[in-house]
């Protein structure tokens, strides 16, 4: 029985060492349930690309084609360093495909699966790198839908000061289109569930903010180990999104200030109303809060440098608080002090 040869099938495919519209495959770096992704090798300009192979029934979608056509040309219009390039998009043998930059290194997510809970300075090293392509791509009028740590990759960045160099891939370049065409289907939902935004769940309409949402769950699971939300079932984690309070950041890291709680929540809120602006004003509210000064539990300690400087010198009666004694200005004259009243 031959091998099917279509990528989504689930099935080992025979597409390795095949080319598909000038790109020969050599092999599979990545899978979801619409797309795969090979690592290629461009034949014309001999260099290493990432393909990507759409599922083969969004190309008999004439809609979806003219929409792919669109945000393909307006995601290779971006010229970020921190948005892997888009080289080419098209269409060959009824298969929708996008070319794009290989980047060598690991994903976010393999990389909290290695280190557990990160330190909150690298933290805000990567996701203000995700920010900023995230800004930059809303204002292309794009909007990703589908931040995730899959989708963050982590490569070495290029001194000690900058160890990490951070790409936003899988930009969402048929998320629109599928909403528009009918493909979100119970098993198609645009976005992944630990990180969706609820207007996406509830089907409104999205802007820039429901990427701050998006944003705010990988800094959570960054920081903890997990996403805000973990339910038994989809419909539960669906619910807690659109209903439930997030749990507090510092509940599971009391070594970070608890300013940061709030800058979460408000990221975190329901309503895109109530959230930042921007990914990038969100980090900076973020960077700014966690890296505040702990408040204490009690006022600073006094000393009484009279009795300190002289073991010997006998008690003095108590003095009173210096919030206690009232201050007056001095008389640029004699320099004797006056009471508001004298002048």
């Amino acid at each position: 029985m031959p091998h099917d040869t279509s990528p989504h099938s689930g099935r080992p495919s025979d597409l390795i060492g095949r080319q598909i519209a000038g790109y020969r495959i050599e092999s599979e770096i990545g899978r979801g349930g619409m797309a795969v992704v090979y690592r290629a090798k461009d034949l014309r300009l001999d260099r290493t690309v990432a393909l990507k192979l759409l599922a083969p029934e969004l190309a008999r979608n004439d809609t979806f084609r003219k929409r792919f056509t669109h945000e393909s040309r307006v995601a290779a219009a971006i010229d970020h360093p921190h948005i892997v390039p888009v080289f080419e998009a098209g269409e060959t043998d009824g298969v929708l495909y996008i070319a794009m930059r290989y980047v060598s290194g690991r994903d976010l997510r393999h990389l909290l699966d290695r280190e557990g809970p990160l330190p909150i300075a690298a933290v805000t090293r990567i996701v203000g790198q995700v920010a900023s392509a995230l800004d930059a791509a809303h204002d292309h009028g794009l909007v990703h839908r589908d931040v995730k740590p899959g989708n963050i990759l982590v490569a070495q960045g290029t001194d000690s000061d900058h160890p990490e160099h951070v790409y936003l891939t899988d930009f969402g370049l048929t998320k629109k289109s599928l909403s528009l065409t009918g493909f979100t289907t119970v098993g198609q939902f645009v976005g992944t569930l630990d990180y969706v935004a609820p207007e996406q769940i509830s089907g409104r309409p999205v802007d820039g903010r429901c990427d701050v949402y998006s944003l705010a769950c990988v800094v959570h699971e960054a920081l903890v180990g997990r996403p805000p939300f973990q339910r038994d079932d989809d419909m539960a984690l669906l619910w807690a999104h659109q209903y439930d309070l997030p749990p507090r950041l510092t509940e599971a890291r009391p070594d970070i200030a608890a300013p940061a709680d709030a800058v979460l929540a408000r990221a975190l809120a329901k309503s895109p109303d109530d959230r930042y602006d921007s990914c990038l004003a969100f980090v900076a509210a973020l960077r700014t809060a966690a890296t505040r000064a702990p408040a204490t539990d009690h006022p600073p300690t006094e000393m009484d440098f009279g009795v300190a400087g002289n073991p010997h010198h006998p008690d003095p009666p108590p003095a009173p608080p210096r919030w206690a004694l009232p201050v007056f200005p001095r008389s640029p004259a004699t320099g004797e002090a006056r009471s508001p009243q004298s002048s």
